[in-house]
């Protein structure tokens, strides 16, 4: 009996203390792309939450949503990008001539990130960049839940629990509207598509693109972060929606069951994405035209 109180107290001191995670390489064969490489973070959390443990994949319906929303040689970003699971299909919707942009301040998941930026080059144009998209430059917390750094996110701008952010260490942060203009010029006027996912985090990086937003209309996916309180979801809505959005909600990333979001969608305690379509390009997305 004693013995067995004893490995019960190892166990749980070992989820309580930071392990080094690889990654394992996995190929997909889609119909349109043909072979791709994705690497996989072997993080325990990346393949729980998975159907039979498989991990992230990548496969044709996924792109084949994100190409209703971009064409061949536009721009995409991904904030939050963690290991690569959004960017990689974002990055092949608008293939080679495209170029996609993969923010992410977790050094841990970068490493997973630097490696899909690498392995599909006659397809993809990713360029990994590890920094948070913050309003002002400068040194920031991260924090998680977990010891391992398997999610998380900035720490101070958002109501979340102690719990989630009990784990922390110090990232760069960079205005992202800024840094685009200063390395990407060229590139300004095919912003398509920004992805959001940043653990509540959302609505102060889409309040530091005004410019990209304005000029470009591109359209956003973020997340309605369920920890968040009510008056932090309601005003991710509110800015959306003042700058002629419609809000939907989506289903994982294709176009079944989408549905159109109110404010009152947007208090409860669950977590969501949400497609958020500029009003004027309503039109162009089949399932609403």
């Amino acid at each position: 009996m004693i013995n067995y109180f004893l490995k019960k107290l190892r166990a749980r001191s070992e989820r309580k203390q930071f392990k080094e995670f690889g990654f394992k390489i996995a190929d997909f064969q889609l119909s349109k792309e043909g072979k791709i490489r994705y690497a996989q973070w072997l993080h325990p959390a990346e393949f729980s939450n998975h159907p039979g443990n498989s991990g992230n994949v990548v496969t044709q319906e996924t792109v084949d949503f994100y190409r209703q929303l971009v064409k061949e040689g536009d721009m995409v970003i991904d904030v939050g990008a963690h290991e690569g699971d959004t960017i990689v299909p974002m990055a092949l919707a608008i293939g080679r001539a495209g170029l996609a942009l993969a923010l992410e301040p977790n050094p841990h998941s970068f490493k997973v990130l630097e490696a899909n930026s690498r392995l599909n080059p006659d397809k993809t144009q990713i360029i990994p960049l590890n920094f948070a998209a913050t309003a002002t430059d400068g040194e920031f917390t991260f924090g998680s839940g977990d010891p391992s750094f398997g999610n998380g996110g900035i720490v101070g701008f958002t109501h979340n629990a102690t719990r989630n952010t009990r784990y922390q260490f110090n990232v760069q942060g960079k205005n992202l509207e800024q840094y685009i203009t200063k390395y990407h010029s060229d590139r300004l006027n095919k912003i398509a598509l920004i992805k959001i996912d940043a653990e509540g985090y959302d609505k102060e990086i889409i309040k530091s693109l005004p410019n990209v937003i304005r000029e470009n209309r591109p359209y956003l996916i973020t997340e309605c972060f369920g920890p968040s309180t009510s008056e932090e979801k309601l005003e991710l809505f509110t800015i959306l929606s003042k700058q002629e959005y419609a809000l939907y909600r989506l289903s994982g990333f294709t176009f079944k069951d989408l549905t159109k979001i109110d404010p009152a969608h947007m208090t409860g305690k669950k977590t969501f994405d949400i497609l958020a379509i500029p009003l004027e390009k309503a039109g162009n997305v089949s399932p609403l035209s």
